[in-house]
């Protein structure tokens, strides 16, 4: 629920009561005036915007008199705050609408603050791969904060995606670049190490002396897979692709597409590799 009327009936349960849940934005307005006119459009499309970040509650002043008497409400239109019970701001007449908004912000979480709580109790409950697109939404509408970008890069390094960590590393400012950042850049090349295997390591000095053989590349490309190190994988498979698109029976084709489907829509990697083979392809 983002607005309601209020009268005598619901006044205590949607004025008081709800105003310990979260604000409640309290618009005191009448038929007669045209500056709650203006106002009220404005209101309430705050109250849509935040989506129940809190309540938009209309007060008609001439046909509740009692509650607008007890606010001491004595011009309209008047705008109240309402937090844990009490008024705590507002004002009186017109405003416009970045008055409004300003107003409102000191009182409502950021747009950024809820996706960010849900990936932390995911990113708390050991569910990564959940907490990622959340952490990317807090990330980029909180214009890149970094300790928001911390938690994107931890992230990450628990899903193996340590380049797609170390890209975001490269953006920190110097300035944000704490213990922390200094924590993370040492687990990446911890888990580079351990990445590893001999399989691995041995595909990967085959695959140096002889970069022309797409049957050694693709089973480079598995292991990558395999190692969760999706970037190289995806430029392997890509480069077979580009050099004969029906390889191994149309199977690296596929192999590139279901790690694109793994990665998710809106992974950057993701993303990057789906305009390759789309250009690749038509």
């Amino acid at each position: 629920m983002n607005s309601v009327d209020i009268t005598l009936e619901n006044a205590q349960q949607l004025l008081i009561d709800e105003s310990f849940k979260r604000p409640v934005v309290v618009d005191f307005w009448a038929d007669w005036c045209a500056p709650c006119k203006s106002l009220m459009p404005i209101l309430e499309k705050f109250a849509t915007q935040f989506n129940g970040a809190f309540l938009l509650a209309k007060v008609n002043a001439d046909e509740q008199n009692v509650i607008a008497s007890q606010f001491g409400v004595r011009s309209l239109p008047t705008v109240m705050v309402i937090k844990d019970g009490q008024p705590i701001d507002g004002f009186s007449g017109a405003q416009t609408e970045i008055q409004v908004r300003d107003l409102l912000e000191k009182y409502l979480p950021k747009p950024w603050e809820l996706p960010l709580a849900e990936a932390q109790q995911l990113m708390a409950a050991s569910d990564y791969a959940s907490a990622l697109p959340l952490l990317r939404k807090a990330y980029d509408e909180s214009k890149h904060l970094a300790a928001i970008a911390f938690l994107l890069v931890e992230s990450n390094i628990a899903l193996n995606r340590l380049e797609s960590a170390e890209a975001i590393l490269s953006t920190i400012k110097a300035v944000d670049r704490n213990e922390q950042y200094d924590e993370l850049i040492a687990q990446i090349a911890l888990k580079k190490q351990i990445a590893k295997s001999p399989e691995l390591l041995a595909l990967e000095a085959a695959y140096a002396s002889e970069s022309d053989n797409m049957d050694t590349a693709y089973q480079l490309a598995l292991q990558y897979v395999q190692a969760k190190d999706y970037r190289p994988a995806l430029e392997l498979l890509i480069n077979i692709l580009r050099k004969n698109r029906s390889y191994g029976d149309g199977q690296a084709r596929k192999t590139l597409t279901d790690l694109l489907v793994l990665l998710g829509k809106g992974d950057p990697l993701a993303i990057e590799f789906q305009r390759k083979l789309f250009t690749l392809l038509y």
